[in-house]
């Protein structure tokens, strides 16, 4: 039985999704689906110009699992580009690191990076906070998305 795939953590996620080769219609088009973590890694080396140690930490995996994400996600965009496909951003496995909180004393809802050790409401000051989605402390699962 395969291990479990780790959650990747992205930073960026992009407003479009959606690319398609000038002089082509979308119906005949075939499509390469690039992961949002495929695009984190080539956007962490390649415009960040980052080295591969540091983006696999900003991405909490190993080097050898950031080095096969990238040439997984190099491979799908050269193959876009020279077979003339669409290319198509969603899915994978991964986290923003975003939760949405619920203020016990005062209902405000706010969002915060699940990192952040002070969970305190910016309209009252109150720590009585719990995770909008499992109305309970947020432990890192919120937020994590698995589109496979």
């Amino acid at each position: 039985m395969p291990r479990p795939i780790k959650w990747r953590r992205v930073q960026f996620v992009p407003e479009d999704t959606y690319f398609i080769p000038l002089n082509k219609r979308k119906c005949e088009l075939e499509e390469i689906v690039l992961k949002i973590e495929e695009l984190e890694a080539m956007r962490l080396k390649d415009i960040e110009k980052l080295n591969q140690e540091q983006c696999a930490e900003k991405m909490m995996v190993s080097r050898q699992t950031f080095q096969n994400i990238i040439d997984e996600a190099r491979r799908k965009v050269a193959q876009a580009l020279t077979e003339g496909k669409a290319i198509k951003i969603e899915g994978g496995n991964y986290t923003i690191n975003i939760c949405a909180l619920k203020c016990l004393e005062c209902g405000n809802v706010f969002e915060v990076n699940y990192e952040n050790k002070e969970r305190k409401c910016p309209k009252c000051g109150s720590m009585e906070v719990i995770c909008v989605k499992k109305e309970n402390f947020c432990k890192k699962k919120c937020s994590r998305i698995n589109i496979e």
